[in-house]
Parts: C-alpha cells; structure tokens; sequence
C-alpha cells in the first residue's frame, strides 16, 4: 500500500469542479505536483491533510482514510501552508515549544531543542520572529511540522518569494528529511525546483492528472530539441520538412527538431531566402516548462465551469 493513495478523489465547489476523480498513489519519495493557478493544487493538498471533505472518491494516508479515521491521519502528517504560519511576537523557540505542546510531543523540550537544530535556528532560537528573514522564517514553520516527528510532510509552495541562497537551504533540508524516509508532497511554481528536486511530479489541470513521471522522463517525452534563431524583422510562418515552426517572440524565432544541431544550418538557410539577417543560433534540451506548456492549456476555464451559474451562486450567498 503506498503511503498517500487517492481514488477517485473529487472536489466541488458549487457547480465548479476543482479536482476531478484524481487516482494518485505516491510512496516514500519527494512528490511534486504542479499546474496553473486554479487548477486544483491546494485543494487537494487541503482534502489529504483533512482540512478539507471530498464531494467523492477517498484517500488514505499511511493506510487510514482522510475522512474516517481523519485524527489518526493528523497524527501521521505535517502541513506546512504557503501563507507564513509563525507568530511573530514570539521567539522561534516559543512558537515550536507551542506546536509541541498541541501535539501532545513526549519528552517535549528535547524536541523542540532537536527540530531547532536540524534547521539551523539554534543561535537565534531566543530572538523574537520579527527580528528573522523570511529564509529564517519558513524553516521556523518546518521545525515547528517536525517537532512531533510526522511520517508525512505536506508542502504548499515552500520556497515562494524567497531569494534564491534561501530556496537553496530550504530544499537542502527538505533533501535530508527524505533520506531519514519521510514522505514529502510539494506543491511549486518554480519548474527549476521540481526538475532537480522531486523523484517525480504530477501536472496537474482543470482538476485531472495530465502527466505523471519523473522529470527526466517527462522531457524525454517530447523527443525534439528547440531550436532558436535570432533574426532582424518579421518572419512568416515557415515550413521545413521534420521540423515544427513554434513562433516568434522579439527578434527570437523557436523551432522544434528531432536533432536540433542537424537542423541549425536548414533553419538559417530558410531564414535568410526570407531576407532575413540571422544574428544567432542556439539549441538546447526541452525543459520541465517545455513539458508544462505542452500538457497545460492556462487559455481554457476549467471543464464543467459556467460563469453565469457561478456568479449567480455567489449572489445567493450574500
């Protein structure tokens, strides 16, 4: 049995459906899952952490469902939320001393003590939260999801508006929690994280699972280089035999080839019997964006989504 496990889990809100018959089944491994604003990412995250009941379908956590058996799974799990969760008119040693009291922690000094050393806020444990940056910050609200040693991390954009030296300490402790065996759920904007950080990732739109694999198979998926040509002027729409006109953004003009290095001189010459000056030429790998632009149309409203029907929803509401 895998440690999270979904079922045709679903999520509405009034006549929008936000996560739609999602089967998920994630082991003991860094899981990232990624989409659009609005596509159903923290919502599923607030039904597996219980903060949140399923219009259908189940989940289960470590074996007990999220629903039935939703204090056994709290007791399982940590839920580290985007939004900062640490009072700031306390020291770090205090907000984490909290937590492990509501936990119910044993031994409960020394784990406090033990969670602030494993994210390094040791030497400032004592200072007031105001006085902390906000790198400082959220591996406070780590330490304070580790004090009562869950099996079960949940992540909603951990790293969102931090710099990127803070970014990088923050997934070097979140690396070191998944060598120790727990389990970690990520949700993430930044695709740079989920390629190099996460065993596998999710992407996830209008509710449903479009793709789902390790990142370096994700790209493979795609099977062609980009290629990209910097021009003077306008360029129409080209066609060239085995390869894919993408567009032209400025003066940079994207081609998709299976081998974007034996392409490189076909594009130029096609470019330039356009009357076009070719400045530069450059080829690399798809990307985990490539992959997300692929699978993910952010143009299109949700299926199911009726604008008039919501709307009229919130007036009664009122």
């Amino acid at each position: 049995m895998a440690v999270i496990e979904t079922n045709g889990l679903t999520r509405y809100y009034g006549p929008l459906c936000a996560v739609d018959h999602l089967d998920l089944a994630v082991d003991h491994e860094i899981f990232g899952i990624l989409g659009p604003n609005g596509s159903g990412k923290t919502t599923t995250v607030l039904m597996l952490t219980t903060l949140l009941s399923p219009t259908e379908g189940r989940a289960s956590i470590c074996g007990f469902d999220v629903v039935k058996d939703a204090p056994r799974v709290r007791e399982k799990i940590s839920y580290v939320p985007q939004d900062m969760a640490v009072d700031i008119k306390l020291t770090g040693r205090e907000n984490v001393l909290l937590f492990a009291r509501l936990y119910g922690v044993p031994d409960y000094k020394h784990r406090v003590e033990e969670a602030l050393s494993v994210m390094e806020l040791t030497g400032r444990a004592d200072d007031l939260v105001r006085t902390y940056s906000g790198g400082m910050r959220r591996r406070l609200e780590l330490a304070q999801a580790l004090v009562h040693d869950p099996e079960v991390l949940f992540l909603d954009e951990p790293t969102i508006g931090l710099d990127v030296t803070a970014r990088k300490r923050i997934w070097e402790h979140i690396h070191s929690l998944r060598k120790e065996g727990m389990t970690i759920f990520v949700t993430t904007h930044y695709m740079d994280e989920a390629d190099h950080a996460c065993d596998r990732v999710g992407i996830i739109d209008r509710g449903r699972i479009v793709a789902l694999d390790s990142p370096a198979r994700l790209k493979s998926r795609l099977q062609q280089d980009l290629v990209f040509a910097r021009v003077s002027g306008v360029c129409p729409v080209i066609e060239i035999e085995g390869m894919t006109y993408l567009g032209q953004s400025g003066d940079e003009i994207s081609f998709a080839a299976e081998n974007g290095s034996e392409a490189v001189p076909a594009i130029k010459d096609a470019l330039t019997s356009c009357g076009l000056h070719v400045y530069a030429l450059s080829v690399r790998e798809p990307t985990l964006d490539d992959v997300f632009i692929h699978c993910v149309d952010t143009t299109r409203e949700p299926e199911g989504f009726d604008d008039r029907r919501f709307r009229s929803m919130l007036r009664r509401r009122k």
